[in-house]
């Protein structure tokens, strides 16, 4: 069947002759400015902890109110869009990560950080689903490739918020948040561009769903559903490692080592750069060897060095979290292409319910993480975490290649 607007244009078949870079690269430069805007919460922990006179457990429960509101509500953003995509709910998510971003920037409680918080969580949870059916419209059947330039671009904004928290946020105290809102502008102007694109593509998306069935797998439900489970598994073990990094790594350099707060801000700048590399590697990477490849040795490869870090001296542990940071990142592309290969025109669902369980592991793992810190020590967060990784042994019961068509 051929679909023809745009002056013509075999809109059916123009993706298969290559990824849509322009639209690849404003969608990931779209998604580092929504993450930076994410990531400045945690890299101001800090500050927060020392202005609002927080403990371990309130600095957990930001991250738990965060990470869950974008958990909860990604699944179901995801499920309602591939009944009815809406090009333009990138440029409302975004929206709501401003609102969220300037009310955090005049908090002056425990209770207003919590909502700014939940704010900007709602604000992921529409983003991530259309965007990352976007991605796949537009890679021209690169899929891996799409989902990390597209995952690489949030990384990116990961690191460079700690970065930027350190240089304006940390000597210009919190009302400096604000400025960022200049981010969250260009991200809803480019954003609307992006759904001015894919407007007229979703006839595209409409006319595969009659032939959605070529592309389903020599798999039984069962197996796919295990198949599933154990993704999620695997990305449960990953975001709860990932996350006693990003909530309590500033904080466990500055106890252990007695750094200052702006240098840990950098060494935590430093973990989100060698993580954003690896993402972007993780999906080409799968493309050419397979997932499974890329999911074993992310997850599983990490091991060794997870179990040496938490008795390591400053020049060690950095160098292992630049490891850690880089192995593990490249996973979560191939796990995501995984899974939709496995749920063929199932991309908003996978999208959402991948993207939110992986925050929710984040938030889950924050909260508890402070709650054992608070009773123990931050010395033994890490002793704990350092064994997460050896739930990638897994990977072993996902399904090869040669038992699935890849969609």
């Amino acid at each position: 069947m051929t679909v023809q607007t745009d002056g013509g244009i075999d809109l059916k078949r123009a993706p298969a002759r290559g990824a849509t870079l322009p639209i690849l690269f404003a969608l990931s430069l779209s998604h580092g400015l929504n993450d930076l805007i994410q990531s400045l919460l945690p890299a101001i922990y800090p500050l927060l902890k020392d202005t609002l006179v927080l403990d371990f457990s309130q600095i957990g429960l930001i991250t738990f109110v965060f990470q869950v509101t974008a958990s909860l509500l990604q699944p179901i953003v995801g499920l309602y869009t591939d009944r009815s995509p809406k090009p333009f709910s990138l440029a409302f998510g975004m929206a709501c990560s401003l609102t969220g971003l300037l009310l955090l920037s005049s908090a002056t409680s425990f209770g207003l950080v919590l909502i700014a918080a939940g704010v900007i969580g709602t604000g992921s949870s529409i983003f991530h689903p259309e965007a990352s059916r976007v991605a796949r419209l537009a890679s021209g059947g690169r899929h891996g490739f799409a989902q990390s330039l597209f995952q690489v671009g949030g990384n990116s904004g990961q690191a460079l918020g700690p970065l930027l928290a350190a240089l304006i946020v940390v000597p210009r105290g919190q009302g400096s948040i604000a400025w960022f809102a200049i981010a969250a502008l260009i991200g809803i102007a480019l954003l609307y561009n992006i759904g001015r694109w894919y407007r007229p593509r979703i006839m595209v998306l409409a006319a595969s769903k009659g032939s959605r069935a070529a592309g389903l797998m020599s798999l039984s439900r069962r197996k796919v559903t295990a198949s599933i489970v154990i993704l999620l598994v695997l990305t449960f073990s990953k975001n709860f490692y990932i996350a006693s990094l990003t909530s309590y790594y500033t904080f466990y350099l500055i106890h252990k080592f007695n750094v200052s707060v702006q240098d840990s801000q950098l060494f935590l700048f430093v973990f989100m750069a060698a993580a954003a590399l690896g993402t972007f590697l993780g999906g080409p990477i799968g493309d050419r060897f397979g997932r499974r490849v890329v999911i074993w040795v992310s997850i599983l490869g990490v091991l060794p060095f997870s179990l040496a870090l938490p008795y390591a001296n400053l020049p060690v542990t950095l160098a292992l979290s630049v490891v850690i940071g880089f192995v593990m990142s490249s996973a979560f592309s191939a796990i995501v292409v995984f899974a939709q290969e496995l749920m063929p025109g199932r991309v908003g669902l996978v999208g959402g319910l991948f993207f939110g369980f992986a925050f929710g592991a984040g938030g889950v793992g924050a909260a508890l993480l402070g709650i054992l810190a608070d009773h123990t020590s931050i010395d033994f967060v890490y002793m704990v975490c350092s064994f997460l990784p050896a739930i990638g042994i897994l990977t072993v019961f996902l399904p090869k290649a040669e038992t699935m068509s890849r969609a």
